[in-house]
């Protein structure tokens, strides 16, 4: 979920119980020290990775040719 770009920090948190900083450390044990940085520079730019930046556009994902 941490890898995935509209997956926010408090989603991860309410279904796993990981706030962002155990995220981060779990993604720094994880990955390749050259993914965890890519990751991390990807992350910092992302406002869907906090449920507060984002629009309710990124509520959930859905496909863009099925009905609402």
């Amino acid at each position: 979920m941490a890898w995935e770009d509209r997956t926010a920090f408090e989603a991860i948190e309410a279904q796993f119980g990981l706030n962002e900083s155990a995220v981060i450390d779990l993604m720094r044990r994880h990955l390749k020290p050259s993914s965890f940085r890519m990751w991390r520079i990807r992350v910092a730019g992302r406002r869907t990775k906090h449920a507060a930046l984002r629009g309710a556009v990124y509520l959930r994902h859905r496909a863009t040719h099925t009905r609402p």
